[in-house]
């Protein structure tokens, strides 16, 4: 009699109603928001807290790059004040800090004369945005001193943005290759994340079983690869459940977060933020952030979604009969560190491969191998989709991971079945093999 369905229903059931399961599936998410809100709530605190910065300006033309208060700091030109005494009266008001622009015979000298004084350091965003403006300013103004006008060498500039196209006629830019790498690296990391959170579950839940001894009653009357498969499958839908819960949880929160706490989570925003903010007041960007909406709407979504259910489906169940095999072959978690590292060395040379492979070159040699390799390929292949893989190639990557998966099943289920009812011995490679010939 086939007991699967019986199996993956106790297994499920057992894993929901556990008390630790239901406490952490809601009190995950709640932390989780709880950290962003707090998050928001000190980036606010920190933005409404003003500082007032002296400018001592003896060369007398930076009064009009200073003139607006940007990120919660005020500007305050003093005249008729020598360097030291501007520089002691800072301290006695317990201002943030003092910019001297000193006098110069050139430009030049004026700009490797420019001193910024406060008690704290200063953020690199701060120094930069005072450097990018005033050293803009002297540029402009050398180049008028020599007879240059500002005007026509602004309007001779040439912008180039190289228009891309595919053999097919299909239009590309240079934002795509980022967009469709967070699309991918997102996809692929999220499956990374899933098995090494899930997976662990279904290889304490098998030791827990054997150490308590149940596994000698449950394995009387039920084959070991029907009782393997319906852990594995048991605890991957009890972990897409708490997934799922977590997702609505936090979606909730954060709804009542912005409207009934006014927690504003937009207003999580560094000062690099408000800058992007005012350079997409130009026409030019704004053309160009139309430009990535049409990118993010010409991805292969239905392609994406498709094809990350099937790895992310293959990918897990592949890694969690290795985690169910490992399971049965240890009596503690200490013993599984010595068989933990096989199983995440691919995980990681995956994720290494897609960041730092696909990017640059998402149809190279090195990226179609790792697509195509069970063990990489849940990852590798995400990651290049949205640069268009041809349907065949990633069919083939499908079979491949998906007749892996049955393999390792048969491996995994040979050791389960001897390993799941050995106790007092620490397993080594050399047993294990043994176990395969039994």
């Amino acid at each position: 009699m086939n007991h699967l369905p019986l199996i993956i229903k106790r297994e499920y059931l057992n894993k929901v109603k556990n008390k630790s399961f239901i406490i952490m599936t809601f009190v995950t998410p709640l932390i989780g928001v709880a950290i962003f809100g707090l998050i928001a709530f000190l980036t606010n605190l920190n933005k409404n807290k003003e500082r007032v910065i002296d400018v001592l300006d003896e060369a007398g033309f930076a009064k009009e790059l200073f003139a607006d208060t940007t990120s919660g700091t005020k500007y305050n030109f003093i005249k008729d004040i020598s360097y030291l005494d501007a520089l002691e009266q800072v301290k006695k008001e317990e201002k943030y800090g003092l910019l001297y622009i000193p006098k110069g015979d050139s430009f030049e000298k004026i700009a490797k004369k420019v001193t910024f004084h406060s008690k704290e350091t200063p953020s690199l965003g701060m120094i930069s945005g005072m450097e990018s403006k005033i050293a803009r300013k002297l540029t402009n103004l050398n180049l008028e001193k020599q007879g240059l006008n500002i005007d026509k060498i602004a309007a001779a500039r040439i912008r180039l943005d190289i228009l891309q196209e595919s053999f097919t006629g299909e239009k590309t830019s240079k934002f795509s290759g980022g967009l469709k790498l967070i699309f991918g690296g997102a996809a692929g990391y999220l499956l990374f994340m899933f098995i090494v959170i899930y997976g662990n579950m279904i290889m304490r839940s098998i030791i827990e079983e054997k150490t308590s001894r149940i596994i000698e009653v449950i394995i009387s009357s039920v084959k070991p690869m029907q009782l393997m498969l319906g852990k594995i499958f048991g605890t991957s839908l009890a972990g897409l459940t708490q997934f799922v819960i977590w997702v609505l949880v936090i979606g909730l929160m954060s709804i009542i977060a912005s409207t009934f706490l006014g927690v504003d989570m937009t207003e999580m925003q560094t000062p690099q933020q408000d800058m992007l903010k005012e350079v997409m007041k130009n026409g030019d960007m704004q053309a160009k952030a139309g430009a990535i909406l049409a990118e993010i709407r010409a991805l292969p979504i239905l392609n994406l979604v498709i094809m990350f259910i099937l790895y992310f489906s293959g990918g897990f169940l592949l890694y969690a009969s290795l985690y169910a095999a490992i399971g049965a072959a240890v009596d503690n978690e200490t013993d599984t560190q010595q068989f933990m590292m096989p199983i995440l060395l691919p995980l990681m040379l995956a994720i290494y491969v897609g960041f730092f492979t696909v990017i640059d070159e998402p149809h190279g040699v090195v990226a179609q191998v790792f697509s195509y390799i069970p063990f990489t390929s849940p990852v590798v292949m995400l990651m290049r989709i949205p640069f268009g893989v041809p349907i065949w190639q990633q069919l083939i990557s499908i079979v491949i991971l998906f007749a892996t998966f049955i393999g390792t099943v048969w491996f995994a289920a040979k050791i389960y079945r001897v390993g799941i009812l050995m106790y007092g011995k620490k397993p080594s490679y050399k047993e294990i093999y043994k176990w395969l010939k039994y």
